[in-house]
């Protein structure tokens, strides 16, 4: 998948919401969940948003999951480990948690284009500028984290079917470490561009 090839046009109310109306609800969306979902009842609240938002914004299923299914075994390897060290209603609680904001981070990449992302960075770096700080590279920097989210995902997609292929378990280090050098490689890609485009 293209990093800058992941917004969708639409028409939908989440597709006209400011860009930066977009990023603050999603980070205040991903700390409320954070801190008040604690209960199987939170859990299925929790999901009727996630489901509510995907329909506003006309986002279906065959759209997101591309950015999502990178993501999936980092869930099970979570569950695994709550499992092993709480109980099974906590282990469901994080894992929830976890998949609706990225669930809800892919939203916001289908439903808003990288430049509007930008702009809106910019304007809220804005005052940093007056200390000297290059507002114009951080949003720049931010903005790409954002895009690269679904890139790196289908790296590990591609690091898991390599796996498959040649019959090997699953593991951190079958797993994690050429995710892990691979996503280096990447962003060493990303700052050649960026420095034969004359950004430091």
């Amino acid at each position: 998948m293209s990093m800058l090839g992941t917004y969708v046009p639409g028409r939908s109310p989440i597709h006209r919401l400011p860009a930066g109306f977009k990023l603050l609800a999603l980070f205040g969306s991903i700390i409320a969940m954070t801190l008040s979902v604690h209960t199987l009842l939170g859990v299925a609240i929790s999901c009727a948003c996630v489901v509510a938002t995907f329909a506003l914004a006309g986002v279906g299923p065959r759209q997101a999951w591309p950015l999502m299914r990178g993501a999936v075994w980092v869930v099970g390897i979570v569950l695994v480990m709550q499992l092993i060290i709480t109980d099974w209603q906590r282990a469901v609680v994080v894992c929830t948690v976890l998949i609706a904001a990225i669930a809800l981070a892919a939203v916001v990449t289908l439903t808003t284009r990288t430049a509007d992302m930008l702009d809106a960075m910019m304007k809220a770096l804005a005052p940093l500028a007056r200390f000297g700080v290059r507002t114009d590279l951080i949003a720049m920097a931010l903005a790409l984290t954002i895009r690269s989210i679904p890139l790196i995902a289908e790296i590990a997609v591609q690091v898991d079917q390599a796996r498959r292929a040649r019959g090997l378990r699953a593991g951190p280090r079958v797993l994690v470490v050429p995710v892990v050098l691979a996503a280096l490689a990447t962003a060493d890609g990303f700052a050649d561009t960026l420095a034969a485009r004359g950004l430091d």
